[in-house]
């Protein structure tokens, strides 16, 4: 471990700081997602566990930066704020792009010598499935599909300010995890959790369970009522499968 930047700050927001944390979670946001996504979570959780959450560039108080648009970059650039962070068990929460996200960041830890205890991959297939998608193409199709998920971003559908602000990341994340490969053969040690909703568009039952192909720690699946989002919908159910996780 080197030691931390104060630029790290920039990346890692504690929305709930802890003392004396046992364990760190650090949570991976979806496209066009922000940190302030994962704030109830850092409620729930602290004291205990040190909960980080990733604030991606170009949005919210770094939308003065470029948003990446290649997820190997972004990738690269979180690992390098997490190797700088004091030692603690780590657990990694990405939810949709940031399930991805926390797949290539554990292969990351792991060749590091420092394995994350779990990950847990919410909302999104398998990273060696694929899909023919499209959505970046026009701003028009952006909204569209944010329309279609009803997360937490379609409210701004009808803010055209606040689209204006929020489209460059939206495009960026998009352009990302769409141009995104995997090979079948790219393995974790790390177990893995997978959650999913029933009736999410963007995940298969099949899909979701093809998680097991890319772990040699395990593989069990939650699956819950509701879309895309069913994170929000079905929030307490989920906090129970962390709390669970970090009582253990």
């Amino acid at each position: 471990m080197t030691q931390p930047s104060p630029g790290d700050e920039v990346w890692c927001r504690r929305f709930h700081p802890a003392d004396k944390p046992t364990a760190r979670l650090v949570c991976l946001p979806h496209a066009g997602g922000s940190a302030p996504f994962f704030l109830p979570v850092a409620a729930e959780l602290s004291p205990d566990v040190d909960v980080v959450a990733i604030q991606y560039p170009g949005r919210q108080d770094r939308r003065a930066e470029a948003p990446v648009d290649d997820l190997t970059v972004l990738v690269d650039r979180i690992h390098q704020v997490l190797r700088r962070q004091p030692d603690l068990p780590l657990t990694l929460f990405g939810h949709s792009m940031g399930a991805v996200i926390g797949f290539e960041l554990a292969r990351r830890l792991e060749a590091d010598g420092r394995p994350p205890v779990r990950l847990f991959a919410s909302g999104r297939r398998a990273p060696g499935t694929h899909r023919d998608e499209t959505t970046f193409t026009s701003d028009a199709a952006i909204m569209a599909e944010v329309r279609r998920l009803s997360g937490t971003a379609a409210a701004l559908l009808d803010d055209e300010e606040m689209m204006r602000a929020a489209l460059p990341a939206l495009r960026a994340d998009y352009r990302a995890i769409e141009a995104y490969r995997c090979g079948p053969d790219a393995v974790v040690d790390t177990p893995i959790t997978v959650l999913t909703g029933d009736n999410d568009p963007k995940t298969t039952l099949d899909e979701a369970k093809a998680w097991d192909r890319h772990t040699r720690g395990g593989c069990d699946l939650r699956v819950f009522t509701g879309g895309h989002f069913f994170i929000s919908e079905r929030s307490a159910e989920v906090m129970q499968v962390l709390k669970e996780h970090f009582q253990k």
